[in-house]
């Protein structure tokens, strides 16, 4: 898929990428862009991204209905990729070069928002980190940073 830089760039934008070009069993994890964040809004710490939902469904689930780590990781991967879009401002190919993800809970009963930010963002490379949280608590779940490049 060609980089497409348009007037109409924003979240429908996001949402279009975010249904063409994820793998199918990533579409099949339902996940919904809530938030995309291109232009500067206030603040010298603010940082290019998007919030993403990921709805809570026994599908992705382990034993014991807590959502699987895999889940969760894909759909940090995932937020990375559309947080990207907001940095460049239209699609860029790129793959995943580096993903540390630290837990901090079990996500359990409760869709999962990421909330993805590029911290900095290269010619070739973005950093970006994403903060998982309990949508129905608002409490943390996971932190995850991650290094892209872009191809």
């Amino acid at each position: 898929m060609q980089q497409r830089k348009t007037a109409e760039f924003g979240i429908a934008e996001a949402r279009r990428i975010l249904g063409e070009v994820f793998a199918p069993w990533v579409q099949d994890l339902n996940l919904s862009v809530e938030a995309f964040e291109f232009e500067p809004s206030g603040g010298a710490d603010w940082q290019p991204g998007a919030v993403l939902r990921l709805p809570f469904s026994d599908r992705i689930c382990r034993h014991g209905g807590v959502i699987s780590g895999q889940a969760l990781m894909a759909f940090a991967d995932t937020a990375m990729v559309i947080a990207n879009l907001a940095a460049n401002r239209g699609y860029r190919p790129m793959t995943t070069v580096d993903q540390t993800t630290h837990f901090m809970r079990a996500a359990a009963g409760s869709d999962v928002l990421a909330d993805a930010r590029i911290v900095r963002l290269g010619r070739t490379m973005s950093f970006g980190r994403v903060t998982l949280t309990g949508a129905a608590d608002n409490k943390p779940v996971a932190m995850v940073s991650s290094a892209f490049a872009m191809l």
